[in-house]
């Protein structure tokens, strides 16, 4: 007679909410075994088994390999148990609420194909817009706590109806313990209101959507963790109404738009394609074939257009409607997050929309879409969020638990636990105080997620005035602060798993120790500390941070350290000659030398996009930025249409660093504007940034006998400048690495706080 053995498993990783429990309900099953299984209060899974050991290896063989689309397994411990006489079949056990391990709630999935055959098919879903199953939906925005039952959700407010509950609990169905589970019948419920007055229309809502669309209406569609404005992106007049009420006349809009239309419309590579149809459904920066099917209006002056597909049973519908693409642009007002309430959104969008799309399934956790960008076929995010929040980064940065609180702009919070980093949903600029409950929303959230406990250490920013700075001083009871560039270089660190590197951090501003303004550094980054290699040389801003707002004013602030070496003389003559444009007038060129001059509210700065703003003034792309990195990206379009011409690149010896010459290039930029084209200018100057910047780097890393170097900083989603940084490091013969799990601009410093503050570097 064969031995009956007993063994019980300890599981982490993405093992609820992805149909985890029903497959291992079926695999015991058909290995003969009695036992049962159950969520942990922590996102882990437990299962006792018991039957013929080979019937248990066979088991155990299908849990590792077989597993469930979504699933995945970090780990699986196992020991041996006492046989329980009185079991005679498989079951599955309900949730536990207590926690012994760690796991992972996955984050909101697209729409499965199933799902949207019953939509779209003979079913009782057949056109219900909040269809959803085991293996799509919500995840992360609608779970309040763990463990991941649906009275832990906000769908707790949806009792379900019989149908719903004989699928709910056949463990064969793809829709067994799907907490989001829901029908016409019993499920939540969508409605559109006119802006004009209140009530719903009667009709339905889709089809009346669709119609206010057709008729180039302004729609606020409340839709999986947050709110969007819509609207038709072919019409010129409806989007410009759209950037007039919202106050922003240049800030690109993303699109939403069928598989069909992309294919037709854009050019894309495979890699993009594939993250455009995956589960995930990012926007994709793509380039968009010909001039007739967007509005200008959309993306004013950049060659890329931000696009996703539809991700939600409510967008298909809306699109099965629809014969042209819809901007898609988060609804939140300047200094504000995202609209998730539904009285809010009446609110503060009554001067906005013309109607409102709604539903009552409250969103637990706002999350905006995630954005990302292909360069070399390598995915860049641009913001990470919805697809992929909150889902861990494996590193081991100690045993006690760490917090990092971010920067204060495109803001992430991180946390690590027992060899995991939590990053947070995009957040947004932290400045007023819905930002500042936004964040700390989002804490208690990863806290809760994570069954953690509020860390004792602390990561920040060393910025005195920053928001996150302060808070991190009330959460933390040891705090650790991390100057800005050094936290880029710790996310580079982390990512790759490597102990040290050089690495060219470049971005617009990030506070330095000795309190001036830096963002072009060349930083050797190890677990021993931290040195600063090179940098551009300082330049001036001239009205501090006006200079930031009206780039031509950097113009003068780049170029007036060469007055002060002599080097260039009749200063306001030159920069009359150059036929700025400044926003407010000859006054402004008057008030900007004067400062110069007196050095009055005229701070130092090493900012590399800085520099690049300077050369969109230069050549009369942007001359007052009115978005985030405005100058920057105008000037990376432009310079698509011209030719390098290298130029000396000079670097100076300033303390014990070698810095690049950024006065010297610019001016060198002005003489070669005489004889080559406004494009070839723009060209050049992001090869004279990249290629000075690089030569510093690999000069660096040889000197340190070290064999990579890495790029961070804003100023990395510029693919020409990044190409160039590449291609110069591979042909000196070391290893290139930059962000692409996090962000490299700002969305990626708290998993460089994280890896500072595990590695006891703060210093």
């Amino acid at each position: 007679m064969t031995e009956v053995k007993a063994r019980r498993f300890s599981i982490t990783g993405v093992v609820q909410a992805v149909g985890f429990r029903p497959f291992v309900y079926r695999v015991a099953s058909s290995n003969d075994l009695e036992g049962w299984v159950k969520n942990l209060g922590d996102a882990g899974v437990e299962i006792f088994v018991q039957g013929k050991e080979a019937d248990i290896e066979d088991f155990v063989n299908d849990l590792e390999n077989n597993n469930p689309p979504l699933a995945r397994i970090d780990q699986i411990n196992s020991d041996s148990a006492r046989l329980d006489d009185s079991l005679e079949e498989f079951t599955i056990k309900k949730s536990s609420e207590g926690s012994s391990g760690s796991g992972t709630i996955p984050p909101d999935i697209a729409t499965c194909d199933d799902c949207l055959e019953d939509v779209f098919g003979n079913s009782r879903y057949e056109g219900y817009w909040a269809t959803s199953c085991v293996n799509c939906g919500p995840r992360f925005s609608v779970i309040r706590e763990l463990p991941y039952d649906r009275d832990k959700t906000s769908m707790d407010e949806f009792p379900m109806c019989d149908d719903c509950h004989e699928e709910y609990t056949d463990p064969l169905d793809r829709r067994y313990h799907a907490q989001t589970i829901a029908c016409p019948e019993c499920g939540p419920e969508l409605w559109y209101e006119p802006q004009s007055r209140g009530g719903r229309i009667v009709e339905d809502p889709i089809e009346f959507s669709a119609k206010k669309l057709k008729d180039d209406k302004i729609l606020a569609i409340k839709g999986l963790g947050g709110t969007h404005l819509a609207c038709n992106a072919t019409n010129d007049q409806v989007v410009s109404r759209l950037r007039e009420v919202l106050g922003r006349p240049n800030q690109p809009f993303a699109l939403m738009a069928t598989e069909e239309m992309v294919q037709r419309n854009a050019r894309y590579t495979e890699e993009e394609f594939r993250a455009l149809t995956g589960p995930r459904r990012p926007i994709v920066l793509l380039q968009v074939k010909g001039e007739n099917w967007l509005s200008e209006e959309v993306s004013p002056g950049l060659h890329t257009v931000g696009i996703m597909l539809p991700y939600t049973a409510l967008h298909h519908l809306i699109f099965s409607e629809l014969e042209f693409p819809l901007v898609m642009t988060s609804a939140n007002l300047p200094g504000q997050p995202m609209l998730i309430e539904n009285s809010k959104i009446r609110q503060q969008l009554k001067d906005i929309v013309d109607g409102y799309m709604l539903h009552d399934r409250k969103v637990v956790s706002r999350v905006d879409d995630s954005v990302v960008r292909f360069s070399g076929g390598r995915r860049k995010f641009i913001r990470r969020s919805r697809g992929w929040v909150p889902e861990p980064i494996e590193g081991d940065l100690g045993d006690s638990p760490l917090l990092a609180v971010g920067a204060e702009q495109d803001n992430v919070i991180g946390l690590y636990k027992d060899g995991n980093v939590f990053l947070s949903q995009y957040l947004g600029d932290i400045e007023g105080p819905d930002d500042l409950e936004f964040l700390e929303s989002a804490l208690d959230r990863l806290l809760k997620l994570t069954s953690s406990s509020l860390p004792e250490i602390v990561a920040h920013d060393i910025h005195p005035r920053f928001v996150t700075t302060e808070k991190a001083k009330d959460w933390g009871g040891k705090t650790v602060p991390v100057q800005h560039h050094k936290a880029h270089v710790g996310s580079l660190l982390a990512e790759h798993d490597l102990s040290t590197l050089v690495a060219i951090v470049a971005d617009g501003v990030g506070l330095g120790e000795d309190g001036k303004v830096r963002g072009g550094e060349v930083i050797k980054g190890s677990k021993d500390g931290f040195n600063r290699l090179g940098s551009l040389s300082p330049a001036y801003m001239p009205g501090g941070d006006l200079s930031t707002e009206h780039p031509a004013r950097m113009v003068a602030g780049i170029l007036y350290p060469l007055v002060e070496r002599g080097e260039l003389r009749n200063f306001e003559s030159f920069i009359s000659d150059l036929n700025l444009d400044f926003p407010k007038g000859s006054d402004e060129l008057t008030i900007t030398l004067n400062q110069l001059e007196q050095g009055v509210n005229s701070p130092v700065t090493t900012s590399a996009g800085r520099f690049l703003d300077a050369v969109s003034a230069l050549l009369g792309l942007c001359s007052e930025r009115t978005y985030e990195g405005e100058p920057a990206m105008k000037l990376e379009s432009f310079a698509r249409g011209g030719e390098v011409v290298e130029i000396d690149l000079s670097l100076l010896e300033q303390g014990d660093i070698p810095v690049l010459d950024q006065s010297r290039i610019l001016s060198e930029l002005i003489d070669l504007s005489e004889n080559v084209s406004p494009e070839d200018v723009a060209a050049t100057a992001q090869w004279a940034l990249a290629r000075g910047l690089t030569k510093i780097a690999t000069r660096a890393a040889g000197d340190a006998g070290l064999n990579t170097v890495g790029f961070s900083g804003g100023v990395a989603f510029n693919d020409a400048i990044s190409e160039i940084v590449e291609e110069t490091v591979k042909k000196s013969g070391l290893s290139f690495v930059t962000n692409e799990i996090v962000p490299p601009g700002d969305g990626g410093i708290a998993l460089g706080q994280l890896w500072i503050a595990g590695n006891n570097n703060g210093d």
